[in-house]
């Protein structure tokens, strides 16, 4: 449930299109309902404008595809991050009542980072540029992409201009410096945002990543790195944190 939702609701409720218990029918699971095994928080997006989203890692996936359900049919849209091949599988083969089917082609899986979203906004907003030094870190970057873009921001790719090749990066200035918000995801020694820092006066997002040889420690070094980076206004995620970087990006995008 969002903004705009609840302003059609009530003019539908002032046009006589909807009656007052039909309405307090779908309010009833404001602030959140319970599934027992799950508290799904339906006015979160009410309250920062980003939605609940479900988290797939260690859960059961029969309860992974109930709670997205029941998203679908109180807000017609559900992000799940971490998810396996055999989630979305299952979302495609679910059933349910009107409310809760789920189309199998509004239904988008990005096999690499583990998203999945469905009712994704299609009037983009802005422009996010998402930035990653390898093609090892892409799984991470494909997170932060899929999510901004999930929530309604504008998005584009410039993948594998890490620094050991640092012309690849160079020759992309015109792109750096027309977008709004740049994600920056890196493993190894994470040299990459200070790099891009350094060419912008765009906030950078910076994204450690978990890849890396034996001193990159799962990522600490390059998270090390970028904590100290001596380009100042650079804001830093945790490892592997595309998701974070992708609703951080979003909300900076969306002001002004």
């Amino acid at each position: 449930m969002d903004i705009k939702k609840i302003e059609s609701l009530l003019k539908e409720i002032k046009s006589d299109k909807k009656s007052v218990s039909e309405a307090l029918d779908i309010l009833k699971h404001l602030p959140f309902e319970d599934l027992e095994f799950a508290k799904i928080d339906h006015h979160r997006g009410l309250r920062n404008n980003i939605p609940e989203v479900i988290f797939a890692q260690n859960k059961k996936t029969g309860d992974v595809v109930a709670i997205a359900r029941a998203m679908l049919k109180r807000s017609g849209r559900f992000l799940i991050t971490k998810a396996s091949e055999d989630v979305y599988r299952a979302l495609i083969e679910a059933r349910g009542n009107r409310q809760e089917a789920i189309n199998s082609k509004k239904l988008k899986f990005y096999p690499e980072a583990g998203v999945i979203s469905y009712g994704e906004k299609q009037n983009k907003k802005g422009n996010i540029l998402v930035i990653s030094a390898g093609t090892s870190d892409m799984p991470v970057a494909e997170e932060a992409e899929a999510t901004a873009s999930f929530l309604g921001s504008k998005t584009e790719r410039l993948y594998d201009v890490g620094v050991a090749g640092i012309h690849r990066l160079l020759s992309h200035r015109k792109l750096i410096g027309k977008t709004r918000v740049i994600i920056v995801v890196a493993g190894m020694e994470g040299a990459l945002p200070s790099v891009v820092g350094g060419l912008t006066d765009r906030p950078v997002i910076a994204v450690p990543t978990s890849v890396g040889y034996g001193t990159s420690l799962g990522g600490l070094t390059a998270l090390f790195a970028m904590l100290n980076s001596c380009v100042p206004g650079i804001a830093v995620m945790n490892i592997d944190n595309g998701f974070g970087a992708g609703c951080l990006a979003h909300k900076i995008n969306m002001m002004g």
